[in-house]
């Protein structure tokens, strides 16, 4: 007889457990809470737009492509995927900004153009972080984190030093044109710290962006829930939806099932993909690994404010990505990790897949999406929300010299308490745990239970670490030691 798993979650992390599960013969069903599969990576629609609630960015094309290799499958056996040109837009004044375009030989000359003399610096800076790349996504990544050792190869000894310096000086150290320092820090910012506390080693990041380039899946990026959703059903995984896990069953130190929506559901294995603290919460006391203390300790990612907003006119000049660097880059840090309030100036980033993507707003209207990294657990009310859409707005009509407050149809926001009532997030963060030295690998909370036997976890608050991509490796490093566990 099958073994039965349980998955609490339906995010990339618990979707991607499940293939693999269900493809080494286990009996799977996973449980959203929500009415939608998908985690945080859900879609919003309305009046004949369609807005990606969670994920926006799809980078490192070649995780997903080894995910769906896995199953000897393609992406494009699931959803259409559009390089962007340009990848995004940096707006730092008026009249001012730096496109990132779609090759690396591009991207060099609008280095020079910025700053004469910075390209080589940049190709410099570009080869050592494909090198990291090659090393931290193709070997290092898709280690368990059960042991310190994982971290050392020939590779990683080489470039020890790396883990002991930061982003912020190995950018610093080769680029002086603090514009070009604001695009190159930016990556690590979906790895959730301040470049100041990521490792250097963390430029792999950088190649991510400049080398592997932007992509955009037609329809957005629920299509690529939809795919793995297909996937996981293909190989036989049911999930339920509207199904409310209220307590993990442990019995002689062994996880025993659940209690979804008060009905008892009998497991021989529990995998969550929910938030781990949440996760923890659903254990009898003497049965959680992490104390409250050790999770005030933690240092996570931002929480967000976003608005979703439908345009009754297609605006000008407009392109996919844009980020919003006009204020202090160091201030607005400072606001989320070292004395968290609102940020008086806040850096914001906004989405027009319209401009791409024909299917997600109706024929002469455009689809937008803003955001405002924020600090975790920090006050959330309407009246805030308004004040700092009128903020962001009043600074990207000056920004892009284009009146669109009149021309806004809807809008609809999600924040800190949006993500905790959502997502069952702790604090309301948006993208789980930071990526930093102390929160690296082995350092990070455990994919297999330390004190219940049979007890799982993935995602974004485990190894290894925030992000779509991070997420689906979560997923099969889980599945992997529940097999091995097996056998």
């Amino acid at each position: 007889m099958k073994q039965k798993i349980s998955i609490i979650g339906s995010g990339f992390a618990s979707l991607a457990a499940s293939c693999y599960l269900a493809k080494e013969g286990y009996d799977i069903t996973i449980y959203e809470k929500n009415s939608e599969v998908g985690g945080r990576a859900r879609q919003l629609k309305k009046e004949g737009f369609t807005f990606d609630i969670g994920p926006t960015w799809y980078w490192m094309p070649d995780v997903f492509e080894r995910f769906f290799a896995d199953f000897d499958k393609k992406p494009e056996d699931y959803y259409q995927l559009i390089k962007l040109n340009p990848a995004y837009r940096v707006y730092f004044e008026k009249g001012h900004y730096i496109s990132i375009e779609d090759s690396l030989e591009k991207i060099y000359a609008a280095f020079e153009k910025e700053e004469p003399g910075s390209s080589k610096a940049l190709k410099k800076f570009i080869k050592e972080a494909r090198e990291n790349y090659d090393i931290a996504i193709k070997d290092v990544v898709y280690r368990p984190g059960v042991s310190p050792l994982e971290l050392v190869t020939p590779q990683t000894a080489a470039r020890i030093g790396q883990f002991f310096s930061t982003i912020s000086k190995k950018v610093r150290k080769e680029f002086n044109n603090q514009n070009l320092i604001k695009i190159l820090e930016f990556p690590v910012l979906f790895l959730g710290a301040k470049p100041t506390n990521t490792p250097s080693f963390y430029s792999f990041m950088n190649y991510a962006d400049f080398g592997l380039g932007t992509w955009h899946p037609k329809g957005g990026m629920y299509e690529v829930i939809r795919g793995i959703q297909s996937l996981a059903e293909s190989l036989g995984v049911k999930i339920k939806t509207n199904s409310t896990v209220s307590n993990i069953k442990v019995e002689n130190n062994t996880a025993k099932g659940l209690y979804v929506n008060d009905e008892f559901i009998a497991s021989d294995i529990v995998l969550s993909g929910a938030d781990y603290h949440h996760s923890e919460q659903l254990l009898p006391e003497e049965h959680r690994q992490y104390s409250e203390k050790y999770w005030e300790s933690r240092t996570f990612a931002p929480s967000s404010l976003l608005f979703y907003v439908g345009f009754d006119k297609k605006l000008k000049d407009t392109v996919h990505h844009s980020l919003f660097f006009d204020t202090d880059f160091d201030v607005h840090a400072q606001n989320i990790y070292d004395n968290p309030k609102w940020p008086e100036n806040p850096l914001f980033y906004a989405s027009f897949p319209s401009v791409t993507d024909d299917n997600v707003a109706p024929e002469g209207k455009e689809a937008g999406i803003f955001l405002i990294p924020l600090a975790p657990d920090i006050e959330d009310t309407a009246e805030l929300r308004a004040k700092y859409f009128e903020k962001i707005i009043t600074r990207f009509e000056t920004l892009t010299n284009q009146s669109v407050k009149n021309n806004v149809i809807f809008k609809e926001s999600f924040c800190v308490n949006d993500f905790k009532e959502a997502y069952n997030s702790y604090k309301g963060n948006a993208y789980g745990l930071a990526n930093t030295l102390l929160q690296t690998a082995f350092l990070r909370p455990k994919l297999k239970s330390k004190k219940v036997n049979n007890l799982f976890f993935a995602g974004q608050l485990t190894v290894p670490g925030p992000g779509v991509p991070p997420s689906l490796i979560s997923g099969k490093l889980t599945a992997g030691l529940i097999t091995k566990n097996k056998n």
